[in-house]
């Protein structure tokens, strides 16, 4: 099961009590206060797995607690802590204060562990109220009660390309031909309920990770369709497919399906439509004599002044020169952010 937001508590474990205790031995008749502390309470980490591509495990989990430390004993015997409790999450996911909506941690790479929850600490036992005008002291701390903490995890899927489109234009398609990535394939409406990720290998050395998000319609940022699910998803891209189908068969205007698209990303985060695009026309196999759909399209490539492809997801025609685009425009703009990246660093000295 795909699910890629959740709302969980968290409760760190408590500590342990002090403990109240006097030394008692064998010809020693006035021991003194031997009380130990409690362990500390064991904390929440959350790590990031690049194995886990969902956060299905807390749908069912909703509530996770670590261990509490054990109370403190005599003879100055310290209480274990409390076992730590390690809880794994997909690279890409965001944490967030369910109350606040601040942002937390953002788990950008694999390994990364964030203090979630910290565990209470562990009273002190009468050993340590312990003075020279107060030798018998009956006084201990109870332990601290761990942070207890409600947050939304919310997962942002990590990919160089983002599909995007009205559905049936083919994005399920076009994943399954360029990479190994095996998507529902059929023609109606909603086919992809789930964003699918595939890595597109150029070479033995080079390869992109690719997502097919789910498909928009208009009003998609405010919750028709399945859009508002899967946007968020695109926030991480760094280049936008606009995948229209210029077949005469779908009964729309690939003009008006590029501007709703494009509104609607707008929409939802205005930084989106700057992100570097290229206009794709897809099912060029199922053209006859009337390619008016296609000619509009071009039209609008230039207008917009975004690099244009016309394809065939079904037969393979074009889909080399896409990769090859692509391939391009990434290697361009991880140098440009290298560029940009040491402009800034001469400019701080």
């Amino acid at each position: 099961m795909f699910v890629d937001q959740v709302k969980v508590t968290l409760i760190a474990g408590k500590g342990g009590d002090g403990c109240v205790s006097f030394r008692r031995e064998y010809r020693v008749p006035k021991g003194g206060p031997d009380g130990g502390r409690g362990g500390d309470g064991g904390n929440i980490y959350l790590v990031s797995d690049p194995n886990l591509n969902t956060l299905a495990y807390f749908r069912y989990h909703p509530i996770n607690k670590a261990k509490k430390g054990a109370n403190g004993q005599g003879s100055n015997k310290q209480g274990k802590r409390g076992k730590d409790l390690y809880l794994k999450v997909p690279v890409g996911t965001v944490v967030k204060d369910a109350v606040t909506g601040e942002i937390l941690h953002d788990f950008l790479k694999p390994g990364e562990i964030f203090l979630a929850a910290k565990g209470g600490r562990g009273g002190r036992g009468n050993a340590s109220f312990a003075t020279p005008t107060h030798q018998t002291p009956r006084e201990f701390e109870k332990g601290k009660p761990g942070e207890e903490k409600e947050l939304i995890l919310e997962l942002k899927l990590i990919a160089d390309v983002g599909l995007v489109g009205f559905p049936n234009v083919g994005k399920s398609t076009l994943i399954s031909r360029i990479s190994a990535a095996k998507p529902l394939i059929a023609d109606y409406p909603f086919t992809t309920l789930t964003p699918n990720l595939g890595v597109v290998d150029v070479d033995e050395e080079r390869s992109f990770v690719v997502a097919d998000i789910p498909g928009l319609i208009e009003g998609a940022h405010e919750g028709l369709g399945l859009g508002i699910q899967f946007l968020r998803h695109i926030e991480r891209t760094r280049i936008l497919v606009h995948l229209i189908d210029v077949s005469p068969y779908s009964g729309r205007d690939p003009v008006n399906d590029y501007r709703v698209i494009q509104n609607e990303l707008k929409a939802f985060n205005p930084e989106l439509v700057k992100r570097k695009q290229i206009i794709v026309a897809n099912k060029i196999d199922l053209l006859g004599e009337d390619k008016k759909q296609l000619t509009a399209v071009k039209r609008l490539a230039i207008k917009e002044k975004k690099p244009f492809l016309a394809i065939s997801a079904v037969t393979g025609e074009g889909l080399k020169n896409l990769v090859n685009l692509l391939t391009k425009m990434l290697e361009e703009e991880k140098v440009e952010k290298t560029e940009n990246s040491s402009e800034d660093e001469r400019e701080k000295d």
